[in-house]
């Protein structure tokens, strides 16, 4: 087993359980622009992906009608309204303190805007478990890629498992080196995250531990 230094968390879809909230969110632009409805979580897992403007293109957008940047700040809008009374997955707060107490360091590495992931991390109350939070500077979630690698070439020792909830996080987990497991209660199905070959394929945030 490796003795992993760092574990890197995805934070939407992997610590906060907001499905539901970005169901309702996307119903919410597709209804004001006239267009059809997600009708199931398991539908919204098929469409949803990386990069988002693709996402939004799948939904049926058109970016000739209404711009994307647009597009992204009423999904926004509706975010914040839905997001509010969505919470942590079960056990977050007792695995992070697991990890912690192994002495393993613990990041998070998110699409979301910075300043949204902070206050998150803040009001639920995990925001002392991590040494980083690294977030993106605008809404429009262009590249967690990037943001990842160079936070890696920053730390070319350490050794990572990287958590997440879609292919993308095993995309870029690869791309910083790092082992990827992911968690299928998130944005994308079991059969979606299991194509992407991560180290493992997890149902609960707690079987983590197993590999640290």
């Amino acid at each position: 087993m490796t003795t992993y230094t760092h574990l890197i968390w995805d934070f939407n879809g992997t610590l906060f359980d907001d499905v539901d909230a970005c169901i309702q969110s996307a119903n919410a632009l597709l209804g004001a622009h006239s267009l059809p409805q997600i009708t199931s979580p398991a539908e919204y897992r098929r469409l949803f992906g990386f990069p988002i403007i693709d996402y939004y293109r799948r939904m049926g957008f058109d970016f000739e009608q209404i711009p994307y940047s647009t597009l992204a700040v009423e999904w926004m809008e509706y975010y914040h309204r839905y997001s509010a009374a969505s919470k942590l997955y079960p056990n977050v707060r007792r695995t992070l303190e697991e990890i912690r107490t192994r002495g393993v360091k613990q990041l998070i590495l998110s699409a979301s805007e910075k300043g949204l992931l902070l206050r998150q991390v803040k009001e639920f109350c995990i925001y002392e478990y991590f040494d980083e939070l690294l977030g993106l500077d605008n809404i429009h979630a262009h590249s967690k890629e990037a943001l990842g690698t160079a936070w890696r070439c920053a730390h070319p020792n350490a050794r990572i498992l990287f958590v997440g909830d879609t292919d993308h996080d095993a995309q870029v987990a690869r791309a910083m080196g790092a082992d990827c497991v992911l968690l299928t209660c998130g944005h994308q199905s079991p059969e979606t995250l299991r194509a992407a070959k991560p180290l493992r394929v997890l149902a609960s945030i707690v079987d983590v531990l197993e590999l640290i």
